[in-house]
């Protein structure tokens, strides 16, 4: 199923609900699961250090470091099973992506805040690339200007999300915490560090 394009205002967003067949997203999750290095980010939150809601791991080429919440995070070895879905991405997307967020939220109490990707080190218009493995979760977007103009998507395991363009600077996004049972979940944010 190719991408298609979301219904959201001054944003170029697009969702492939099947872009990894069941086999292969199963497996991904648990080889990444067992090797990738995860960790506990602190973060600043008003004006305070505490942990992350999620464990996480930035990776990425060498020199692609990238600075997040007040933190400069070195990228660690691309893990060899991670080579084949940067590739296939980079070729169907025109991207050539030099690093990826891995986050894992181990149950409904991990979360992301409200945030967008607009770091410099990612340029004006960056385009973030998202597949989500394991456990499906809600992800909102909300238009910075107007709150009441929103979007939320429940990410299937296999799932390609990818926001380009002006998406960043017209809307944050988050994935909230939910009290209803939910399994692991990993997800995965390629990005171009640009300078």
């Amino acid at each position: 199923m190719p991408l298609s394009p979301l219904p959201l205002p001054d944003a170029d967003i697009a969702l492939d609900a099947a872009w990894l067949q069941a086999d292969a997203h199963q497996a991904l999750f648990q080889e990444l699961r067992m090797r990738v290095p995860w960790e506990t980010h602190r973060i600043r939150l008003f004006g305070r250090e505490v942990d992350s809601p999620r464990l996480s791991c930035w990776i990425g080429d060498p020199g692609a470091a990238y600075t997040y919440s007040g933190t400069r995070f070195v990228p660690r070895p691309w893990p060899e099973v991670l080579l084949p879905v940067r590739q296939r991405l980079s070729r169907e997307l025109g991207i050539a992506f030099n690093s990826v967020l891995a986050n894992l939220y181990r149950d409904g109490r991990d979360a992301m805040g409200w945030h967008s990707d607009s770091e410099v080190e990612l340029g004006p218009q960056p385009v973030i690339a998202s597949v989500s493995l394991g456990a499906t979760r809600r992800f909102v977007l909300r238009q910075r200007r107007d709150p009441s103009v929103k979007l939320a998507l429940d990410l299937v395991p296999g799932s390609l999300l990818v926001m380009a363009g002006d998406t960043q600077r017209h809307y944050r996004h988050a994935l909230p915490r939910t009290a209803r049972p939910v399994g692991e979940r990993i997800n995965l944010t390629f990005r171009r560090i640009v300078g």
